[in-house]
């Protein structure tokens, strides 16, 4: 591996820090007093930092952390009850939730996912369409879409059908169940746990290390097949998804499940 150079820490955005123009880029999901949800602000500047990681040309390998004890919790109900009554702004969620998919589908290099705490919902599917992820044994891992009232169209039907099988991901998508991150590494969508949140980091950086200091053309070619698989064969399911779930959005069915989930 060439010699390796200092970040430069990125603080250009509100949500998340990223530091890149190293090997190893870091970006590191930032507002734990909100358990790191997915709001508008947060929709939009992740694909950019995203991007601009994968895009640099000292980058070998992105990883993927959050501050605080949760990794994060998902999407925002005032969000999701703003979008139920604006048909405009459902059309900018979806074309956010493209940008994150697309984002995370066309890195040019790995991404490796360091789950500290619990994963829910649009958190989760991040993780599982990482190139490999680290967690927390104990961690909550759960895309309740379904119980809100939205349809799993963000990417996690990908993420976890390919992690764990067809059926498996059934069980866990239409019913909202949660699991433990030691659970979903034993099913294939958690590549390995650690026994407490502070090794999570660690570990997950020296595994970067060590991909960081293989050929990288090899590495990134690598991956590049595997998201040619994943495109061939996942495309139209994310997309037919990611429409159900914004009709779902706007359905009166979604207003009695959040009224529930908050009482």
């Amino acid at each position: 591996m060439d010699e390796p150079t200092k970040p430069a820490q990125d603080t250009g955005h509100a949500t998340l820090e990223a530091s890149i123009g190293a090997p190893i880029a870091h970006i590191r999901l930032n507002r734990p007093s909100l358990a790191n949800r997915f709001d508008a602000t947060a929709h939009a500047e992740f694909p950019v930092a995203l991007q601009a990681a994968a895009g640099h040309a000292a980058t070998r390998v992105i990883v993927l952390s959050a501050a605080g004890k949760i990794f994060s919790a998902g999407g925002a109900f005032e969000d999701i009850l703003a979008g139920h009554a604006s048909e405009a702004l459902r059309q900018t969620m979806a074309a956010q939730a493209r940008d994150i998919f697309f984002s995370l589908l066309d890195s040019p290099v790995p991404i490796v996912a360091a789950v500290q705490g619990a994963a829910i919902g649009l958190g989760a599917t991040i993780v599982s369409l990482c190139d490999l992820s680290i967690a927390f044994k104990d961690a909550k891992i759960a895309d309740p879409h379904v119980a809100v009232g939205l349809v799993a169209g963000d990417g996690g039907v990908i993420g976890w059908a390919q992690s764990m099988g067809i059926n498996r991901a059934r069980r866990f998508l239409l019913t909202g169940e949660s699991i433990t991150a030691a659970k979903a590494c034993d099913l294939g969508l958690i590549g390995e746990v650690v026994d407490q949140p502070e090794q999570v980091l660690p570990r997950a950086l020296a595994l970067a290390e060590h991909l960081a200091s293989l050929p990288p053309m090899a590495v990134q070619g690598t991956r590049r097949a595997f998201a040619t698989l994943i495109r061939q064969y996942g495309i139209a399911p994310f997309e037919s998804g990611l429409a159900a779930e914004m009709d779902s959005m706007a359905h009166p069915d979604l207003i009695g499940q959040i009224a529930k989930l908050r009482r």
